[in-house]
């Protein structure tokens, strides 16, 4: 029962994690305007994603354009759109695995052994997921970092780290402790296939009779028998 509470939890909230990956995949606040120097007073934000560039007004309106050419991009955004798109389909397949894996399922019958199989490789899954999630996040932070302190990148366009920055880290930390959690979950013993309750018997029915050991003589050392009548 511990086991099976574990496994709902560290699997809810992968799938959390996982939900979190999309969103930050689909948020246009991967880097943000600075507001640096004397003039810190303006009248628009800029947004910049994997897919499109935002102008938020103070007046409440925004406009967003997408990418024209997916080639012009500098290299982190391209990598960032191929991780991302790897990590959610990684998400989509560590969660049918573990689904097939878990104890409160009926997938695969009664078999333990591969039960547990199926749940280790379905938190592993969720593993690979989360650090596809941390690289194209932990690049691009490097990268938006790197040319804020840049004196030769003009202030105009230095940027700071968006909010969809600091949710790709959460969502990343949370998939790969969801994801070990439930690949701990899979006991040593129902991993090698071996189940050892109690102390190992042994089995007479087959084995050979053996003799009885032929009885001693009764001799006495020094005290004489008749002390004892």
């Amino acid at each position: 029962m511990v086991n099976t509470g574990m496994q709902l939890i560290s699997f809810t909230c992968a799938v959390t994690g996982w939900i979190m990956a999309i969103a930050v995949t689909a948020l246009p606040q991967w880097k943000v305007s600075a507001f640096i120097g004397s003039n810190i007073l303006t009248s628009e934000i800029k947004w910049e994603g994997i897919w499109m560039n935002c102008i938020y007004q103070t007046t409440g309106h925004m406009q967003c354009k997408t990418y024209d050419s997916m080639l012009a991009l500098p290299p982190d955004i391209q990598a960032a759109r191929a991780l991302m798109c790897l990590a959610i389909f990684m998400g989509w397949l560590s969660c049918t695995v573990s689904c097939c894996g878990m104890k409160c399922t009926t997938c695969a019958g009664d078999d333990r052994r591969a039960k547990a199989g199926i749940a280790l490789s379905g938190g592993v899954l969720f593993i690979v997921t989360g650090l596809c999630v941390l690289i194209p996040i932990s690049w691009t932070a490097n990268t938006v970092v790197h040319d804020f302190y840049n004196p030769n990148v003009p202030t105009m366009h230095k940027r700071e780290l968006g909010q969809a920055i600091y949710l790709g880290w959460a969502s990343a930390v949370i998939l790969m402790i969801s994801g070990a959690v439930l690949s701990s979950t899979c006991p040593l013993l129902e991993r090698s296939g071996r189940y050892h309750r109690g102390y190992i018997g042994r089995s007479f029915a087959n084995s050979p009779a053996l003799a009885p050991d032929p009885l001693k003589p009764i001799t006495s050392n020094s005290v004489p028998l008749k002390e004892y009548v």
